[in-house]
């Protein structure tokens, strides 16, 4: 068994990660669930050795020296997979992310209209949030593909390392990759600014000096799209501020709200036939938004957002109440996604999402009962992994 075959299975299967773990064989994350693959349990050097048969000999040298390693390959000209390499207390482990190479439409995903208008503004800075394999990188990937494709702009990203890869179409398309184009997001942002972007894309905003660039570059004219880990729109807007010191909170206040343009907090939810589809809750920058914003009244963005319909505003409990409704999601999926989402981060009790869905009980387990009846997925045409009979029963290779 090789890694070639390994990757090759999870693009068969439609997997977005594949897993390798020493004591275990390997794993396949299909359509948000874990699968093993009927195979023998690897051993810490037998993935070690698949890790550096596609690893540069700089990269194996910086994994031994540092432990871990993040970087992208190619898998022919079907897909690319972003590579995670660590050490765990068993030895040597890797995740491959699945990215595919065809960049999906906004149509494609189904997207909300108003990311729409967001992708052909002019200036500002827009957030995409949520935790990680909640979509966001293609959520970014087909607004700046929707802008290559209308627009005459020098789009400029800046990733670890670069997923999509955008060739140039009417704008023209710089790709940077963190240790391999510039050594950090910061130096790569100091230097953006010289490199006439109309549209800058920073991979992630993780720390005080990368968001502050992030939103002077906004302030100065040019549209930055950015990726936080954080679940609502609310807590984004107190994470950014956050980062930076207690004597510098109210600038930063008065540049996120002059420069803010809107934040998309979004997550994957299981299709009741199979697939998964895109719930969002979306904070539009409307002058009443800045000013709470400024005036430090964070707390009453949700209310905003609540009340901000006509905007193209919507609360995380709207959309999968709408999903619910147009038969997209079941119940039980419903529920456990309002049970992990309120406007101030605590869990909700189970009797208020109840209410919210108009009553029922969940399982006694939390779980629900999930269809394993599946369709073709609508952002990928192909058809689904084949079924299994029972959840720990895995796939055969």
């Amino acid at each position: 068994m090789d890694i070639t075959q390994l990757l090759a299975f999870t693009m068969q299967n439609e997997a977005s990660d594949l897993h390798l773990s020493p004591k275990n064989p390997p794993i396949i994350r299909a359509h948000g669930s874990l699968k093993r693959i009927k195979t023998d349990p690897l051993e810490s050097d037998d993935i070690r050795s698949m890790l550096y048969s596609v690893m540069t000999e700089d990269q194996r040298s910086e994994f031994e020296r540092e432990m871990e390693l993040d970087f992208a390959i190619a898998f022919g000209e079907k897909a690319r997979f972003r590579v995670n390499a660590f050490t765990s207390r068993t030895g040597t482990s890797a995740v491959f992310r699945t990215i595919p190479s065809l960049i999906p439409t906004m149509e494609e995903l189904d997207l909300p209209p108003v990311l729409r208008r967001f992708a052909e503004l002019e200036k500002g800075i827009i957030l995409v949030t949520g935790p990680t394999g909640s979509g966001k990188s293609t959520t970014l990937a087909s607004m700046v593909n929707h802008i290559n494709q209308t627009a005459s702009k020098h789009i400029l990203t800046i990733e670890d390392p670069v997923e999509f890869f955008h060739t140039s179409k009417t704008s023209l398309v710089n790709h940077r990759e963190v240790g391999t184009d510039t050594k950090s997001f910061a130096k790569a942002l100091k230097s953006a600014l010289r490199e006439d972007p109309d549209v800058i894309l920073v991979g992630e905003m993780r720390d005080y000096e990368t968001i502050s660039l992030a939103l002077t570059a906004a302030e100065t004219g040019h549209l930055v799209f950015g990726t936080l880990h954080s679940s609502s729109a609310a807590k984004t807007i107190d994470r950014v501020i956050d980062v930076f010191p207690t004597g510098d909170k109210e600038m930063v206040r008065a540049m996120l709200a002059s420069s803010l343009q809107g934040v998309v907090a979004q997550t994957l939810l299981k299709r009741a036939e199979g697939g998964r589809v895109g719930a969002y809750e979306i904070l539009v920058g409307t002058n009443a938004v800045r000013n709470l914003i400024r005036e430090n009244q964070v707390a009453q963005l949700y209310s905003m957002i609540q009340t901000g319909s006509r905007y193209g505003m919507m609360t995380m409990e709207d959309s999968v109440n709408s999903l619910l409704e147009s038969g997209i999601i079941g119940k039980d999926e419903a529920r456990r996604a309002l049970l992990k989402t309120t406007d101030d981060g605590s869990e909700r009790d189970e009797d208020t999402v109840s209410a919210s869905l108009g009553g029922g009980k969940m399982a006694a387990d939390g779980s629900g009962i999930e269809s394993r009846t599946s369709m073709s997925d609508s952002s990928t045409g192909k058809k689904p992994p084949p079924s299994v009979d029972s959840d720990d029963e895995g796939y055969s290779f």
